[in-house]
């Protein structure tokens, strides 16, 4: 995807989780977020994007810490995450295509801008159906294209981190397949951190998972149960990736 499709559907979404906040109202309780209220939310949210403006706005090399969000509530709190989400649109849209900055995620990306439009979208997409969550209505659609992309940056890039806790005691197989886009991610799973490979390997897989790109997005970001039909073989994987691996 380009880094313009990127900004555009974080300005989108970023909005969509805006609206669908104040419709929940700020003290409903996000059950895709256990412990969380929607307040919680949008200031977790709100800080994430101002972590990556400062980033990609002023050409940070480093890491650096991560900013307190203030104690607001009701609207001016949905106003103080609205200022940030559209700090960040405008920063990504403005920024230099080749800024130099840090990043975090093991998988290259084509630039450090790329990265965090890529990112950010993604981020801002999964806290989208955590607002729709409070307030109890069915996820917005997304594109296969960028399911498919989320999927991808979910396998290959944070579960690669030494961070990840998706381990197995003995080397396991994990298959994931996107039936309406044809992608295909061979997870290779053990007391390392996993690693996935693009594609099917021709080996057997101890536990595949088949759907849709926009149902494997939601559910291997644990926003939708991991279970049913699409899910044969060893169920004690999926169970474990419901268990061990979620993301914030």
């Amino acid at each position: 995807m380009k880094i313009s499709e990127y900004v555009e559907t974080l300005a989108r979404e970023g909005e969509s989780l805006a609206e669908t906040a104040g419709r929940a109202g700020t003290e409903t309780p996000v059950p895709t977020c256990p412990g969380w209220r929607v307040t919680d939310l949008l200031r977790h949210t709100g800080a994430v994007h101002r972590w990556a403006t400062g980033y990609v706005g002023d050409a940070v090399l480093e890491p650096g810490p991560f900013p307190d969000a203030p104690e607001l509530a009701g609207a001016e709190l949905l106003a103080w995450y609205r200022e940030g989400h559209e700090a960040l649109v405008r920063t990504l849209t403005e920024a230099p295509a080749d800024v130099q900055c840090w990043t975090f995620l093991p998988t290259a990306a084509p630039s450090p801008l790329a990265f965090w439009a890529r990112r950010q979208a993604h981020e801002t997409t999964v806290h989208r159906m955590d607002a729709e969550a409070a307030l109890g209505v069915a996820y917005s659609p997304v594109s296969p294209e960028f399911a498919e992309d989320g999927v991808d940056e979910l396998l290959t890039g944070f579960h690669a981190r030494p961070r990840s806790r998706m381990r197995t005691e003995e080397p396991r197989v994990l298959r994931v397949r996107a039936a309406d886009t044809g992608a295909v991610w061979t997870v290779h799973l053990s007391a390392e951190p996993p690693r996935t490979v693009a594609g099917d390997t021709g080996g057997p897989a101890d536990c595949e998972v088949i759907g849709t790109a926009s149902w494997l997005y939601e559910a291997l970001w644990n926003r939708l149960p991991l279970m049913g039909p699409g899910v044969t073989g060893d169920e004690a994987l999926a169970r474990r990736w419901v268990e061990t691996a979620g993301i914030g």
